[in-house]
């Protein structure tokens, strides 16, 4: 089996990311494919950061957290908007913030996480708690990353 890997449609890993998605510029979330998912993974969960904001602000800034749970038996279990679970982004809001560097070109990093447990943190939760739910269960990561300048 092909290893599990992050990719979307809109840039390749490591390139610019379209204005469209950024947090001043229509905060649009750019779609994501999650492909070759383990077989045993039954949650996936999503954890989008800004390494280089820690420069800028002092710490890793917070831009998306979101998981789902896999019902197997469905043909389509992609992650949509009525099936995902999004936690608390350093904006203070509930969902995707987009990049918004105050400096600098940016990286922004999308943490992929292929999970052996479902989760059961409420909408709104933190970096901190989803990655304390995860601990010990994760069986595959992958990684995705995109530019974006003021």
């Amino acid at each position: 089996m092909s290893e599990f890997s992050l990719t979307s449609p809109y840039f390749e890993d490591g390139e610019k990311m379209p204005k469209k998605f950024g947090y001043k510029h229509g905060n649009e979330e750019p779609e994501k494919i999650y492909e070759n998912v383990p077989n045993d993974a039954i949650c996936l969960a999503l954890i989008m950061d800004d390494p280089d904001a820690m420069g800028a602000v002092g710490k890793v800034w917070v831009h998306h957290l979101s998981y789902i749970n896999i019902n197997r038996s469905e043909e389509d279990w992609g992650i949509t908007p009525e099936n995902k679970i999004e936690g608390k982004t350093d904006f203070g809001e509930i969902g995707y913030g987009g990049p918004a560097p105050p400096d600098k070109r940016h990286t922004y990093v999308f943490k992929a996480y292929a999970l052996d447990t479902v989760l059961d943190l409420k909408e709104g939760y933190s970096k901190q708690e989803l990655e304390d739910a995860m601990e010990g269960h994760i069986i595959a990561e992958a990684k995705l990353t995109g530019t974006f300048a003021p």
